[in-house]
């Protein structure tokens, strides 16, 4: 009962943390004039990727490696399954063409590096799949150059097409409270995360379950809960944009950021179930980038979202009869 209790106070902790640090962060950025996609990719999507991060991290650092590479591949699939997929049932994404031709594909591109770094068994015949800290470096690597790339071709575009999405016309909020608010969600997250993993593992082994099971379903859409709530509030304000760039630039996140410090921390075991979340990750962004072409071309609809809904829960009920 008491390992129960503490894995909703580690919920509500990275939740609670990441709602601030997004809010302190973004209030910053509105200082600066990014842009919509930019800011949900950047700041937004790194910030609800710190509950990933933590996990992950501790998860890491006291030997859990199955939670760690399978927290990061569940909450990636249930950010581009559950989540989108939740967001254009409450109001429809339009894709622009930079989504369609930069975008996307870069997000399918780091998901096909990490499921080949995964594949050591069938290139170099090793005795077992794990991600190596030289591997885990060069993903932070691939991470600082993401970034540049997005500041860098946000401010080459600057204009009309890139003005500030309406919920960043208010007057942000002092200076002093934003970098308090990103301080304090940071302790937050820590915080959260450690309780997290300890109570998440407990519970798993009382029920006899893999840790790889619980870090994929369970624990992946806990930690994807601030994805969730911002994508939410974002459809609700009609900002679709700012709620793709979370998904897109959190799932990048995840990868090249917090599998790269998880994985620097200590060499990454994957077992069989992250192995096939790893395997079928590309192929989530497939199906994304397929719903262009269905129906109102160029925008995930209403019936777009059910679908993704539906695989998900297909993903869930094969993950968990493995």
């Amino acid at each position: 009962m008491l390992d129960i209790i503490l894995f909703i106070v580690g919920i509500a902790c990275v939740v609670i943390g990441a709602d601030w640090l997004v809010d302190g962060s973004v209030s910053i950025a509105k200082r600066s004039g990014i842009s919509e996609y930019v800011i949900g990719a950047t700041i937004v999507g790194i910030g609800t990727s710190m509950p990933e991060l933590a996990v992950s991290f501790f998860a890491a650092l006291k030997g859990n490696a199955d939670i760690a590479i399978g927290n990061v591949a569940g909450s990636n699939m249930a950010n581009t399954l559950l989540i989108l997929g939740i967001t254009a049932l409450i109001s429809p994404i339009a894709f622009t063409r930079q989504n369609l031709r930069r975008d996307i594909p870069i997000t399918f591109g780091v998901s096909v590096l990490l499921a080949l770094f995964a594949l050591d068994t069938f290139i170099w015949k090793s005795a077992a799949n794990r991600i190596i800290r030289p591997e885990a470096i060069f993903l932070l690597l691939l991470f600082a150059g993401y970034m540049w790339l997005n500041f860098k071709q946000d401010k080459a575009s600057a204009g009309p097409s890139c003005e500030v999405p309406e919920e960043t016309q208010e007057k942000p909020m002092g200076l002093f409270k934003s970098i308090a608010m990103i301080v304090i969600g940071l302790g937050l997250l820590v915080l959260g995360g450690n309780i997290f993993v300890d109570s998440g593992t407990n519970i798993a082994k009382a029920l006899g379950v893999s840790d790889s099971l619980i870090a994929i379903s369970m624990m992946a859409v806990g930690t994807s809960l601030p994805e969730l709530a911002t994508c939410i509030i974002a459809a609700a304000k009609k900002n679709n944009q700012l709620a793709l760039g979370n998904i897109l630039g959190s799932n990048i996140s995840n990868i090249l950021l917090i599998v790269g410090v998880s994985g620097t921390v200590v060499p990454l075991n994957i077992n069989a179930q992250s192995f096939i979340s790893l395997m079928l990750l590309p192929a989530s962004i497939v199906v994304l980038w397929l719903t262009s072409f269905t129906f109102k071309r160029k925008t995930l609809d209403r019936f777009d979202g059910a679908i993704l809904v539906l695989l998900y829960a297909a993903y869930i009920v094969m993950i968990g009869r493995m």
